[in-house]
């Protein structure tokens, strides 16, 4: 068998925030439809709204490659989205809700950008200059989206569940 290099590892990697940001479609509308707060709920609904690009982008990166977009389960994100319907399972009618869903989303959100920067980082490595502009708009976005969390956290859902 020959041996993997980083070209394998960076086209695993892609099938893998691939298959997250399928699941992370998935995931939030329902986390919308939970959130008791208005400010919450529009953050979800604009990320998912940012999540349907990022897909177009990776689609574009595996063209680029030359290979079929093709998601691989992700166990990482699996069990983070477990986690964050718990909360809503656990926490459904009380004022620790939207902070534990807020939570759950800052958690994917670091996922994600630790997965982007690795890519765009491996991308650069590889020479593919298009696929590392691709991935760091998408770093970009989510790290962007963290610090709108962090700011609604700290201005309104923190105080909220603790009132």
């Amino acid at each position: 068998m020959a041996e993997k290099d980083l070209n394998e590892l960076f086209l695993d990697t892609l099938k893998d925030i691939y298959y997250a940001e399928k699941q992370i479609l998935k995931a939030l509308p329902k986390m919308a439809k939970a959130a008791n707060s208005d400010k919450l709920r529009a953050a979800f609904e604009k990320h998912h709204d940012e999540t349907e690009g990022h897909v177009e982008r990776l689609e574009q990166i595996f063209e680029l490659l030359g290979k079929a977009a093709r998601g691989k389960k992700c166990d990482a994100i699996e069990g983070i989205l477990d986690e964050g319907k718990g909360i809503m399972e656990e926490y459904a009618d009380t004022p620790a809700l939207d902070a534990g869903l807020l939570a759950a989303a800052q958690a994917v959100e670091h996922y994600e950008i630790s997965r982007y920067g690795t890519l765009k980082a491996w991308a650069l490595k590889l020479n593919n200059s298009e696929a590392a502009k691709l991935l760091d708009q998408t770093l970009a976005e989510e790290k962007k989206t963290d610090e709108s969390l962090t700011k609604l956290a700290e201005t309104a859902v923190n105080y909220e569940a603790a009132a």
